[in-house]
């Protein structure tokens, strides 16, 4: 059984909507552990097939992809780009933008 942490990060990141991402850090304050950032990763790493979790809406503090080419950054990003996610010629995404806040309004007009 998952510890309540755990069942709280997976929980978080199925409510990230398409078109949204929210970083590792985020989704550890959330969870209620704001230095838990290498805890989601492995949540992510351990979890995201067996839970079914939506592992791409999840990105570093800069907005980028933190996985490597070869080790899943081209079928993130893919995934993402599908979700109507955009990136910039750096690679990176607008957080302001595309950055998911519980409970905050969605604004489509940007």
């Amino acid at each position: 059984m998952a510890s309540p942490l755990t069942q709280s990060i997976i929980e978080i990141i199925r409510a990230i909507p398409k078109g949204r991402v929210s970083t590792y850090g985020s989704v550890a304050a959330l969870a209620g552990n704001a230095r838990g950032a290498r805890q989601v990763v492995r949540v992510l790493h351990s979890s995201s097939r067996k839970e079914n979790l939506p592992w791409h809406r999840v990105v570093n503090r800069e907005g980028k992809i933190a996985l490597d080419e070869f080790q899943g950054h081209d079928e993130q990003k893919r995934l993402l780009q599908a979700e109507g996610v955009e990136f910039d010629h750096a690679g990176r995404i607008d957080l302001d933008r595309f950055g998911w806040i519980p409970n905050a309004p969605i604004v489509t007009d940007r």
